[in-house]
């Protein structure tokens, strides 16, 4: 017997921005189908056309490609199980539902929106349907369907007994079918519901690991008892925890930003926002914290998913997004950073290689980097009283005696380069007897008003330019004289 080929999909529905959750789920079915040899499918569900927004489906593929999950089918590639798109399979679902009818696990429904509003408002049927439909004599429901009645087929749930079934992550599980309400399988419009195209989709595409949120564990019962009245094969379940904030509550927008698109636009890396997500709940077995996709895929396994809530922290993400940052090639790193840069510089930067070796060991998010730059493009207004420092021994007096020195020799040079100012600042502080730190804080300091700065007195120095360097130290040998 030839080993079961492994095959997941990722059912987005286009209704808006693709947040964390989504985005876990997604992961998740990747790296469950690459780590075990099988092919990742995108399909596309807009069967609730009510809910769609306009540009969503562009969304989902734009994530996709920025995150590196590449799907193996789907609607732009196509694939031997198209159509991948849930409204251009409208014609498979009737079929079955009628199907399901005729053997007595579905019924017509023919209640009007109306009744079942009222039902809702009351407590008559506890807040579910209360299958009046469900026993119909047969010539009642032939004058129905003659007269043009709309109606709905739903499908004919067990009232006695359970359904156990058991997932990859929470084991096993039982819900009593008292607890399932006979859920609508095609709706009045023709369209079937997302959980009745879900059941279909999965079988005819052959789908053999279904991932998703562990808030829809109480509902698999449903899609069992579809499978087994089609008598079809029931698919490895894997559910994953919940998602909360630092609260302990689901995961929202008042914890921050929770869409792929608002992390990217916050400066947060693509790799480090997979990064995070991926330990959202799953666990290697070694421990380690830092992947890239490609060892994601190498390291992950189903058994490594914890049952346990996950915590969305947003400083372990700043902590993720910081690492990505240290290990990216220079050139890439200069290239992600070059239109901010601009940005921030109002245009090219003569600099710029040296400005992203000071930055790059020093950047946690690229929304960062103007606050990082801003002293060198807007000269601070700061307190005098930066130039004291008792480690260095210095204080306003000697700071007053000793600008104008380090002005003429920079003014000096013909050569400004990082190599120039330095050795001309050396020569400065052995001639005058002089420690180092001496010289480089108050340089550092009527250059960049600032105690701490990316890179110090030298680089700041070569990156400003000969003439605003000059320019602003004769700015602080006036204030300081006054």
């Amino acid at each position: 017997m030839s080993p079961e080929i492994i095959r997941t999909r990722y059912a987005p529905s286009p209704t808006g921005m693709m947040h964390v959750g989504n985005l876990r789920t997604a992961l998740y079915e990747y790296l469950i189908a690459k780590s075990m040899g099988g092919s990742f499918i995108l399909r596309i569900e807009d069967t609730d056309q009510a809910r769609q927004v306009d540009g969503a489906v562009d969304i989902i593929y734009k994530t996709l490609h920025s995150v590196g999950l590449q799907h193996d089918e789907g609607p732009d590639i196509g694939g031997a199980y198209g159509p991948y798109v849930q409204s251009e399979r409208r014609d498979l679902y009737r079929p079955y539902a009628e199907q399901l009818v005729e053997a007595g696990k579905a019924y017509r429904c023919f209640c009007s929106r109306e009744r079942l509003e009222e039902l809702r408002a009351s407590s008559e049927g506890g807040g579910g349907y209360d299958r009046h439909c469900r026993d119909l004599p047969q010539e009642e429901i032939q004058a129905l369907l003659d007269s043009g009645t709309p109606h709905v087929i739903r499908q004919k749930m067990p009232i006695q007994g359970s359904t156990t079934f058991i997932d990859a992550v929470y084991g096993s599980i039982t819900v009593d079918h008292r607890e399932l309400e006979d859920q609508v399988l095609l709706k009045t419009d023709g369209y079937p519901t997302y959980n009745f195209a879900n059941v279909i989709d999965d079988h005819l595409m052959a789908i053999t690991h279904v991932v998703r949120g562990s808030e829809y564990l109480s509902s698999t019962p449903k899609y069992n008892l579809l499978y087994e009245a089609f008598g079809w094969k029931i698919p490895t379940y894997v559910h994953l925890p919940l998602i909360v904030g630092s609260d302990g509550r689901k995961l929202s927008k008042r914890h921050g930003s929770t869409s792929f698109e608002a992390l990217v636009a916050e400066g947060y890396l693509p790799v480090a926002i997979v990064n995070a997500i991926a330990l959202l709940g799953w666990c290697p077995k070694d421990n380690r914290e830092l992947f890239t996709l490609e060892e994601l895929s190498q390291a992950f396994s189903i058994d490594g998913i914890s049952k346990s809530p996950s915590v969305f922290d947003y400083d372990k993400l700043a902590w993720f997004n910081a690492e990505h940052i240290r290990a990216m090639d220079k050139d890439a790193f200069l290239n992600w950073i070059r239109p901010s840069l601009e940005q921030a510089f109002g245009g090219p930067v003569k600099e710029e290689n040296l400005l992203a070796e000071l930055l790059q060991p020093r950047l946690i998010r690229l929304n960062d980097l103007p606050d990082m730059v801003r002293f060198l493009t807007t000269q601070q207004n700061f307190d005098l009283e930066l130039f004291q420092n008792k480690k260095n021994k210095m204080d306003l007096q000697k700071t007053a005696g000793l600008l104008p020195k380090i002005r003429g020799t920079l003014a000096a040079l013909t050569v400004w380069d990082r190599t120039a100012v330095h050795d001309s600042l050396q020569l400065l502080t052995s001639e005058n007897d002089l420690k180092t730190g001496q010289v480089m804080w108050p340089l550092r300091i009527a250059l960049s008003g600032q105690t701490v700065t990316p890179g110090g007195a030298i680089e700041i120095a070569v990156v400003l330019g000969q003439s605003e360097t000059l320019a602003r130290l004769d700015n602080a040998i006036a204030r300081i004289s006054a």
